[in-house]
This record gives C-alpha cells, sequence and structure tokens, in this order.
C-alpha cells in the first residue's frame, strides 16, 4: 500500500469523523474531548503519509496547530465559541497548512453566518426564551471538508 493510498484513507476517516461532529453538535450541543483528541493524535499519521519530514515540515505543522488553539483559546475567554469548538480547531489546525486552514476559515465564518442566521430566524419562529445555541460545529466541518477536498476536486490550482 502506498503512502498516498494511506493519506487519502485518512482523509477519508477524518470526513467520517467530522460528520460525526456534525450529528453530535447538532444533537447534543457539544463535541467530545476523546473525538478531538482522536484527530489530533492521527495527525502525525497523516504528516507521514504526505510526506512531511520531521524537521522542519513536521514541526512547523505542530506550532501551527498549537497556535491555532492558542488563538481560538482567546476566542473561547471571550464566550465567544465553545470548547469543543476551539480543541476542533485545533485539531484540524495539525492536519491542515496555513493555506488550506485560512481557506477553512473563510469558509467556516460564511457556513457559520448561514447557519446563524437559520437558528435565529428558527427560534424566533418558535418563540423561544433566551438566546439560540448555535452548533459552529457544523460550519468548522463543513468548510473542514472544503479544505480537505479543495485540492482534490480544484484541478485548475
Amino acid at each position: 500500500m502506498s503512502s498516498q493510498t494511506i493519506e487519502i484513507g485518512l482523509l477519508a476517516a477524518l470526513s467520517v469523523v467530522l460528520l460525526y461532529a456534525i450529528y453530535t453538535d447538532l444533537k447534543e450541543r457539544t463535541i467530545d474531548d476523546w473525538f478531538t483528541l482522536g484527530v489530533a493524535l492521527a495527525a502525525p499519521l497523516y504528516w507521514w503519509a504526505s510526506g512531511l519530514s520531521l524537521w522542519p515540515d513536521a514541526a512547523i505543522q505542530l506550532g501551527f496547530g498549537l497556535l491555532v488553539f492558542g488563538f481560538f483559546i482567546g476566542i473561547f475567554a471571550l464566550g465567544m465559541m465553545g470548547g469543543g469548538d476551539v480543541k476542533l480547531l485545533g485539531a484540524l489546525g495539525l492536519w491542515l497548512p496555513p493555506t488550506a486552514f485560512l481557506s477553512l476559515l473563510i469558509i467556516m465564518s460564511i457556513a457559520g453566518g448561514a447557519l446563524t442566521i437559520i437558528f435565529l430566524v428558527r427560534h424566533k419562529l418558535a418563540k423561544l426564551a433566551g438566546q439560540p445555541e448555535i452548533p459552529y460545529g457544523v460550519a468548522i466541518s463543513l468548510a473542514g471538508f472544503w479544505a480537505i477536498y479543495e485540492r482534490y476536486l480544484n484541478h485548475f490550482a
């Protein structure tokens, strides 16, 4: 089995995991710690299958993932994002190079805005009290699909 086959298999597994994140965030409004830990711990296997050298490539990817996690911890501290969302973004930061992660952030923002509008309208129409809970893991996961497969689907780049 070639490393490219393993790489594609790992990306397919990550896609299944992101589908599970969508399901649990919609159902329970939570993304479990064990779940994001598994995504993070699988990243080094993906680095190997992708042909990243230990130094500096894997070290840069690890540093980038930690930087992403640290940045979004600040967003969490401001009460603007849930802890599971922060951990999922940090784990995806281990998988995606910075340019692909930037695409993820852009798509996540667009999907998150649309999701927020849908949930606000639903909340108002149902005349529910309080603030609606937005399952932002859905937007993160959808953006993750885009960032993962964009290089395989976009043959013009």
